[in-house]
């Protein structure tokens, strides 16, 4: 027997030297991802599916048809609900994701006394739930007099979801080289120039992701917007869930199916807007 056909045994090798992207090679942790995607988007793709059937009682499948998504689309009061919707979640994702990158900067940045309880205060909407924050929004709304209108589920809204991007801008100023702001600074440039020129160009792909979660939560909201709607302030997830007391038909699932596609094209237009932006700032 020669030199070249004698092989050295095979060194088994430590899990600290594993790529975890081996593991998606496995044919079990393959079954797991399956099993779990499958639990979470069947019913999606279900209720995509029977907003094209033809049948009044959505049981069984009769055939494919439009007709649903006409009525919905000719639907005056969804449509009031959904320019009621878009009309708070827009509102309320601009000052949300201002003030909420101003705290989640601050937080990083600054050292004050009591910041732990300032920071787990701050955070309370993200832990507490969402029908306790009604409820309280509710109250207070109450306790001032304020009637109950848009008004008051835009601003129950910025309250719920300005944490939400305060977590994000901080998680990416995490990363960040302050350095480069010392170096703006020794170049002659103001406080303001250092943080339009290299602070905030930084911060854009924290800000659209950002400002991406609190639109889709406050578009998506039921519970919150529930206890703080009045009378003509219904939003479109209300007037789903008021079609459905009734029964479940192809028009609340074209309906529904409307709002996962605006949902998930906003989510396309944030990867491509932060793609875009990634490799600008890399030539």
């Amino acid at each position: 027997m020669t030199e070249a056909t004698i092989r050295p045994p095979r060194r088994r090798r430590s899990r600290s030297e594993i790529n975890p992207l081996d593991y998606l090679k496995r044919p079990w942790m393959q079954l797991t991802l399956f099993l779990s995607f499958l639990f979470l988007y069947f019913p999606i793709v279900t209720l995509v599916a029977f907003s094209f059937n033809d049948s009044k009682r959505n049981i069984t499948w009769k055939g494919f048809t439009w007709k649903y998504y006409e009525k919905a689309l000719n639907n005056d009061s969804l449509h009031d609900a959904f320019v009621n919707s878009m009309i708070v979640a827009g509102t309320s994702t601009v000052v949300s994701t201002a003030l909420g990158a101003m705290l989640g900067l601050a937080l990083h940045r600054y050292r004050f006394p009591w910041k732990g309880t300032y920071e787990g205060v701050a955070h309370l909407p993200i832990v507490i739930p969402e029908i306790c924050m009604g409820v309280a929004m509710l109250v207070f709304f109450n306790a001032i007099g304020m009637k109950l209108s848009l008004t008051t589920i835009t601003v129950s809204h910025i309250a719920f979801t300005i944490p939400f991007v305060a977590v994000v801008i901080r998680a990416r100023m995490t990363g960040f080289d302050v350095s480069l702001e010392e170096a703006s600074r020794d170049l002659g440039a103001s406080e303001w120039q250092t943080f339009w020129h290299v602070t905030f160009p930084y911060m854009i792909p924290g800000l659209v992701a950002g400002a991406l979660m609190a639109f889709v939560l406050s578009l998506d909201d039921f519970v919150i917007t529930f206890f703080t709607a009045g009378v003509g302030s219904t939003t479109f997830p209300i007037k789903i869930y008021s079609m459905l007391r009734f029964s479940v038909t192809p028009e609340v699932n074209a309906a529904s199916t409307v709002l996962i596609v605006i949902t998930l094209s906003l989510t396309l237009v944030a990867m491509i807007v932060q793609s875009r932006w990634a490799k600008g700032r890399q030539q």
